[in-house]
């Protein structure tokens, strides 16, 4: 068959995924407090884009979802456009959604807008300062007299002691403070927060002056973790540093005496060993019970007396001393941002009527303007193509940024006011009414797809009255129900399980065979391993466990 050229026509069909899309999707699943910091790099970037707190002159109008300030004329809106974040609210009684509840999108305009020259489009937010408006272009030649009062009042003059100070730290921008230049002040170092690691190191250049030993108690220092233990071998240690393991052991016996008590110890033992000795409280009895802290985990009493050779009422004041001691010591310096606070994303309120209002938290959502009388300006003032290139790309993302937030608003507040409306007996009536629900009903409702529903619901939390949850929360699996009916959310049927245990008489502790006899007869259909799953997964111990904790605790009262 011989080869020859030809034309051919092919119909295909793909989806482009363009940078616009891209960051859609990336919104989509962002967090209020992730999308904070995301806006933030992007005004940085772009110059065009401003927050709405710069901008004081800049008033409220309401518009409608399809009168957005990207769909107006440049001339009919004002001059800066504004994200549609303040439009979340969607109210419905009795569980059903309102179909005249108000979804817009509120726009923000400036009434009275200033259209004048370049120059006056610039410097309108300026401040006028008095005294400067008659000047004819002189004003900036004002006797210094009248900047600066002559009345303030004498201090004595400070003169530092600069002996023996390198003169090349005094140079330039080493003083400069955090409200002027690029480099930090000295304010940025006021309220820095001393490290585990800093607040040992400190100890250790006045406990050891001789630079060998003070080497080897860095490197150990080095291998402590943020609890405070050690995770390097000693010996380890050693053969690293060529030195002897005495030598090594020495300098970890002097960091076992740093503040805080307990740290660089290599076991919980150890740890609290360290911590009672601190007290003169490390006496035989009280060896032989850190000793054996697998007993005293599982509340063996009995042998724990026969072994520390004491009676029941002393054992039970060792047990209370060493449970006031700190396992992880080291946390006491753990940094004040390590644990995130949940900030809710979406509000459900209960109205008058019986039924919800659900709306945004417009507290965390940033409100961005496109500075259009800047865009103007400018683009007026510059001959330069690339300059004009520059911007044009400017305002096209500044435009697409704020059409962003503003879909993403509106989608997860629809997807939050499905989720409220599916679980209307859960916000009426607690955990134990809890429905099984997945991403593909609540998808199907609203008309998106479940991946969609799946990143609104990524990362965000939804305060109720009856507390904060994540919106993933919502979504549980589904077990049968034992009559026919219908089927019940994993969730609810962990609630029932805590409320049986947390019930249970001490002296008849249920075992799981004897909750899913129960779980049966209150019309659930589960298997026993489940009910272990359920149980394992909130951290219950078995019945063996609880009922010798439930008899230790009798006995300790």
């Amino acid at each position: 068959m011989a080869l020859s050229p030809k034309l051919e026509f092919r119909q295909t069909q793909s989806l482009v995924m363009t940078p616009q899309l891209m960051q859609a999707i990336k919104l989509l699943q962002l967090s209020n407090l992730d999308l904070v910091a995301f806006v933030e790099a992007e005004i940085e970037r772009n110059p065009l884009l401003e927050r709405e707190d710069d901008t004081p002159d800049v008033v409220d109008s309401v518009s409608g979802p399809n009168d957005s300030a990207f769909d107006r004329p440049d001339g009919d809106g004002g001059d800066r456009h504004v994200t549609g974040d303040g439009l979340a609210s969607h109210d419905f009684e009795a569980g059903e959604f309102s179909d005249s509840a108000a979804v817009g999108a509120d726009g923000r305009s400036e009434e009275g807008g200033e259209t004048a020259g370049a120059a006056h489009g610039l410097d309108r937010d300026l401040d006028i300062v008095p005294g400067l408006e008659a000047s004819d272009g002189a004003g900036l030649d004002l006797p210094l007299g009248d900047l600066f009062p002559d009345d303030v009042p004498l201090v004595p003059a400070f003169e530092p002691n600069l002996d023996g100070l390198d003169p090349s730290r005094l140079a330039g921008d080493a003083w400069t403070s955090s409200g002027g230049g690029g480099e930090a002040g000295l304010e940025a170092f006021a309220t820095v927060e001393s490290t585990l690691r800093d607040h040992l190191s400190q100890q250790l250049t006045l406990a050891i002056p001789e630079p060998s030993r003070r080497l080897i108690g860095q490197v150990l220092i080095d291998a402590i973790d943020e609890a405070g233990y050690l995770r390097a071998d000693p010996a380890q240690v050693a053969e690293q540093l060529g030195t002897g393991l005495d030598d090594v052991m020495a300098v970890l016996a002097i960091i076992q005496s740093f503040d805080p008590t307990g740290v660089g110890a290599r076991t919980l033992a150890e740890c609290l060993a360290l911590q009672l000795l601190e007290r003169d409280r490390f006496d035989p009895a009280m060896r032989t019970l850190v000793d054996h802290l697998d007993l005293v985990a599982r509340q063996d009493r009995a042998q724990l007396r026969r072994l520390c050779k004491v009676d029941d009422e002393d054992l039970s004041g060792m047990l209370a001393e060493l449970r006031a001691l700190d396992p992880k010591p080291g946390l006491a310096f753990a940094p004040s941002d390590a644990v995130q606070t949940v900030v809710p994303d979406v509000l459900v309120r209960p109205t008058a009527d019986g039924g919800f209002r659900i709306e945004l938290n417009s507290d965390t959502l940033p409100r961005v303007l496109v500075n259009r009388t800047y865009y103007s300006a400018i683009v007026r003032s510059s001959q330069d193509p690339a300059e004009r290139t520059y911007l044009s790309d400017c305002l096209q993302t500044a435009n697409w940024l704020v059409k962003s937030l503003d879909q993403r608003a509106k989608t997860v507040l629809k997807v939050a006011t499905e989720i409220v409306r599916q679980q209307d007996a859960f916000f009426r009536k607690g955990v134990a009414f809890l429905r099984p629900l997945n991403l593909k009903i609540v998808a199907d409702e609203i008309g998106m797809h479940e991946s969609t529903v799946s990143r609104v619901t990524a990362n965000k939390y939804m305060a109720t009255t009856r507390g904060i949850f994540e919106l993933k929360y919502f979504f549980t699996s589904a077990i049968a129900s034992a009559d026919g009916g219908d089927a019940h959310s994993a969730e609810a049927v962990r609630h029932h399980i805590r409320q049986m245990i947390d019930a249970e008489d001490p002296s008849a502790v249920l075992s799981d065979d004897t909750i899913v006899q129960r779980l049966r007869d209150a019309g659930i259909d589960i298997a026993r391993r489940t009910v272990a799953k359920y149980r394992e997964s909130m951290r219950i111990p078995s019945s063996v466990d609880r009922r010798r904790e439930k008899r230790a605790t009798a006995r300790s009262a």
